[in-house]
């Protein structure tokens, strides 16, 4: 009988292990946007105010976000080129706002943003199709 308790918890136990991990990852990636969005929202600070040194250091805080493990949601190929384009747009926001040009900088801003609207939108298309 303490043997097939002893089974039981343990089943019960591995089995919980992955919600607890599925939790905290869901927890980190949350963070990850978090600080995202506020990079973002001081990048267009930056814009708005003409600081070009606003811009270049938000801009690297998200090319350095966007290259941790966490940030990558989903292994497949378009989630891989929106991710690349992220990137790309913000190094030339960054290369945009070294030479202090203004409009170059804002041009940046608004691809990289472009971006993102269609990474959401390609991951909540992916998360409806594994609900249905």
């Amino acid at each position: 009988m303490r043997k097939v308790r002893f089974v039981l918890a343990l089943i019960v136990l591995s089995a919980s292990i992955p919600l607890v991990s599925g939790h905290e990852q869901q927890g980190k990636l949350h963070e990850l946007m978090r600080q995202k969005l506020s990079a973002a929202q001081k990048v267009l600070e930056g814009i708005a105010l003409n600081d070009f040194e606003r811009i270049a250091e938000n801009g690297e805080d998200l090319i350095r976000i966007s290259k941790l493990a966490e940030w990558r949601v989903f292994k497949t190929p378009r989630y891989d080129l929106h991710s690349d384009e992220f990137r790309r747009s913000a190094d030339m926001l960054v290369a945009r706002a070294k030479e202090k040009n203004l409009d170059g900088a804002a041009l940046a801003y608004v691809e990289m943003t472009l971006t993102c609207v269609r990474c959401h939108k390609h991951v909540r298309e992916i998360r409806m199709a594994r609900l249905d």
